[in-house]
């Protein structure tokens, strides 16, 4: 087992890494799990204090058993990746009722909950059950490609492999946990995608990417494909006194799954068919908003938000749990689509003004 590469960055983490992050103080298995999966693609300060009202309102893996999906999307909204959270009420509630609560000690058991791959499973029996549990996720891979220029794409899956053969040998039995957080702190601070810091970097004398000044190089980039566009028009339907919107849960499956959003209906198709069909008629003109463009991993969408108020009110569509009149007033505590939260509040901030 290599112990340049763990001794170093332990000195460095000690007088150098984060010691005060939320998840690091009162540390559970819960809490642990919670920070790492909100970390999944998303920066530390951007979670921070996703992660503080999460804990407000969801304490323990038991209160989050219990409650409803809408409530743990609306503590999610904005963080992306609404999948994430799924999978996290989908584990609190195999965790309350096929292990009493408490979480399986092994990276084997954990991995086999929903969401909770080998990485997340090895930082949580580290972090709160003092366990040596290996890690890799994207600041590691980063530092280990560079450490050891490894070549490939660090997602395909024979250089996956090495990596997590790697960062095996790397891991040491001792102070698991904090060489867990220090190679992280490491990734996400010193070892940066662009422009790391690499004259203050523990690790530099044994760098191969350093030593070889290739860390550009490092790790290697995806192949690149063009990204395809689509589009779609999304109705805003709004009661007569512009007071309340309706909106439509979508699917479980797909993007925005479980979450609310405006109904939605084709470019090649108009609104008025829609409106016909649902038996709903327009109280007034039509408006055309200007088109907005959402990024997704695999594709943007081109949204057209087409806002009708509607002549009277309708309950004909109104099918039981399927559509909600959202009140601006009083917004409801439901998960929300990133542009259709956006939406809502430009809807919000223009009858404020109104009155």
């Amino acid at each position: 087992m290599s112990t340049s590469l763990s001794d170093n960055l332990l000195a460095w983490f000690h007088e150098h890494g984060r010691h005060d992050l939320p998840w690091q103080k009162n540390t559970t298995s819960y809490r642990v799990w919670v920070s790492e999966i909100m970390l999944q693609q998303t920066q530390v300060s951007t979670v921070i204090p996703y992660f503080e009202r999460f804990m407000t309102q969801l304490p323990d893996v038991q209160s989050l058993s219990e409650a409803d999906e809408d409530t743990v999307l609306h503590l999610w909204t904005g963080l992306g990746y609404y999948a994430r959270a799924r999978n996290l009420h989908k584990a609190a509630r195999v965790i309350a009722r096929q292990y009493g609560g408490k979480f399986p000690d092994t990276v084997e058991a954990l991995s086999a909950l929903p969401g909770i791959g080998q990485s997340t499973a090895g930082a949580i029996i580290a972090a709160s059950m003092g366990k040596r549990g290996v890690i890799l996720d994207g600041n590691v891979k980063r530092v280990l490609c560079r450490y050891h220029c490894i070549e490939g794409w660090p997602v395909q899956s024979a250089t996956n492999k090495k990596l997590w053969e790697i960062a095996e040998e790397h891991t040491p039995d001792k102070e698991c946990d904090s060489y867990n957080q220090a190679i992280m702190d490491l990734g996400a601070s010193l070892c940066s995608r662009s422009n790391p810091a690499c004259a203050l970097c523990p690790l530099q004398a044994d760098c191969q990417a350093y030593q070889g000044n290739r860390t550009s190089e490092f790790p290697q980039k995806k192949p690149k494909k063009k990204i395809p566009v689509k589009s779609t028009i999304m109705l805003v339907l709004q009661s007569p006194d512009a007071g309340k919107i309706l909106l439509e849960k979508r699917p479980s499956l797909g993007i925005w799954g479980g979450l609310w959003s405006f109904p939605e209906i084709p470019s090649s198709d108009t609104p008025q068919s829609f409106l016909m069909v649902n038996g709903l008629k327009p109280g007034g003109d039509i408006e055309h908003w200007q088109p907005l463009r959402h990024t997704f991993s695999h594709f943007h969408l081109d949204i057209t938000p087409v806002l009708i108020t509607l002549e009277k009110p309708q309950n004909s569509v109104m099918e039981k749990g399927r559509w909600h009149w959202y009140d601006l007033a009083h917004p409801s505590q439901i998960g929300l689509a990133a542009p259709v939260k956006k939406l809502l509040d430009a809807l919000g901030e223009r009858m404020e003004s109104s009155l």
